[in-house]
């Protein structure tokens, strides 16, 4: 058995994950158990200690942010560990995935490159790796001299496409200078997009949008909506892929730290020149 643990089945996001985790496991002698930790550390760490009580060939854990009990269990697991969704310079044993605070970067870079000088940050939940992106966006500002003001508006609700456009809403309030917005998810760009339709606010030219992930929505959306594409199916499948070279014997010759990178997608929404 290979157990994974999640912080959430709803969201798209993981669902592709999940995804390349059992295309890559469909065909070995290998079952795929799931657990869901709602992002609750304390959740997390008890589905690490019932999964090590199976004696399972190996786990996958979300993220680099494990509390110290859950480090510890890991330490003491006598299977192949991968953490996923991130890159890190420490990995407890594994890890696949791409560097959130540089993606941040890029998608700040790519609205200021595009002539927005007042973007603002929509954020919700605000888990370590939101946190990550916001911290990117503040650092690419910087690096262009552009003060952030008022523009960084989040909360620790979970994300929704209506949160997305009341959380633009809150932040034209407060800030109406914004002229673009970078979003943690391409549900809170959907529903920036929503509100600013609403808003009678001509995208891009007087709003550009970007968002994360790239969802297929993105590029259905009217208008087409940037995001920063993310290779999830990719690193689920292989997550399971480290799983199986450990097990027999087999080293990589990138070693253990897998980066799949991301990329840019520019569309309409940002597309100010048009």
């Amino acid at each position: 058995m290979i157990g994974v643990i999640l912080p959430s089945v709803s969201n798209n996001v993981f669902s592709a994950v999940m995804d390349g985790i059992y295309s890559a496991a469909e065909g070995t002698r290998y079952s795929v158990q799931l657990g869901y930790s709602r992002y609750a550390p304390l959740s997390e760490e008890n589905l690490l200690r019932l999964f090590l009580r199976q004696r399972p060939a190996g786990l996958i854990v979300t993220g680099i942010d494990q509390t110290d009990a859950a480090q510890a269990i890991l330490q003491d697991a006598d299977c192949p560990v991968v953490q996923i969704m991130e890159t890190g310079p420490a990995p407890h044993d594994r890890m696949i995935g791409f560097s959130h605070y540089q993606a941040a970067r890029a998608a700040t870079a790519h609205l200021i490159a595009r002539g927005y000088r007042q973007p603002g940050f929509l954020g919700a939940r605000m888990d370590p790796r939101t946190q990550r992106r916001l911290q990117g966006f503040r650092d690419e500002l910087r690096a262009h001299g552009i003060d952030e003001g008022r523009r960084v508006h989040s909360t620790t609700r979970p994300s929704s496409v209506t949160l997305g456009g009341l959380l633009l809403a809150e932040l034209m309030d407060v800030a109406p200078e914004t002229d673009a917005v970078f979003c943690i998810n391409d549900d809170l760009a959907l529903g920036a997009m929503f509100e600013a339709q609403r808003r009678n606010l001509r995208i891009p030219q007087e709003l550009g949008i970007c968002g994360f992930n790239d969802m297929e929505m993105m590029g259905a959306a009217e208008p087409s909506l940037t995001s920063v594409r993310t290779f999830r199916r990719e690193m689920g499948a292989g997550a399971v892929q480290l799983i199986l070279d450990a097990l027999s014997g087999g080293a990589r010759p990138d070693g253990n730290v897998v980066d799949l990178g991301f990329e840019i997608m520019p569309r309409h929404s940002t597309r100010r020149d048009s």
